[in-house]
């Protein structure tokens, strides 16, 4: 009886060992970590459409951070997003800031386009050049409603 419940416990713990490292792993691989070597901006958007809180943020298609919360001013009637950029990533204080699309069917995502100013945003700054998503359908809308103009 004994050494049955040796090897039980021996395999209990295998097994527990297989699945911490597999979580792990999961969160290298997802990118779920700690605040460590992240810096935060904000941005104020006329529209958020289509991303939320753990949307990625992009620099030149490369995951860069990600958007840690959004909230309406209520003051300005626009979305304020907070995100985190890798501390490694210094952003230009002229850098624009833009929600994109992946296509017609895809997620969207925050874009970094960095400027030319030789200075760099302090970490908490605000990006103050933004552009908030485009709707599809008001796209879609406009474009029907404007074919039947020409004369």
């Amino acid at each position: 009886m004994s050494q049955s419940h040796t090897t039980e416990v021996i395999t209990g713990g295998v097994v527990l060992a297989a699945a911490a490292a597999f979580l792990i792993y999961a969160g290298q691989i997802v990118g779920i970590s700690g605040s460590a070597g992240l810096d935060s901006y904000s941005a104020s958007f006329r529209t958020a459409d289509g991303i939320s809180v753990g949307t990625e943020v992009r620099l030149a298609g490369v995951k860069v951070g990600q958007v840690t919360g959004i909230t309406l001013n209520p003051e300005t009637f626009r979305a304020d997003a907070a995100f985190s950029v890798k501390s490694d990533v210094a952003l230009p204080d002229d850098t624009a800031i833009i929600i994109s699309s992946e296509g017609l069917l895809g997620g969207s995502y925050v874009e970094l386009l960095p400027g030319g100013s030789p200075f760099n945003l302090e970490p908490g700054a605000e990006i103050e050049d933004t552009q908030g998503s485009v709707s599809l359908v008001q796209l879609l809308m406009k474009f029907v409603s404007d074919g039947g103009d020409d004369k």
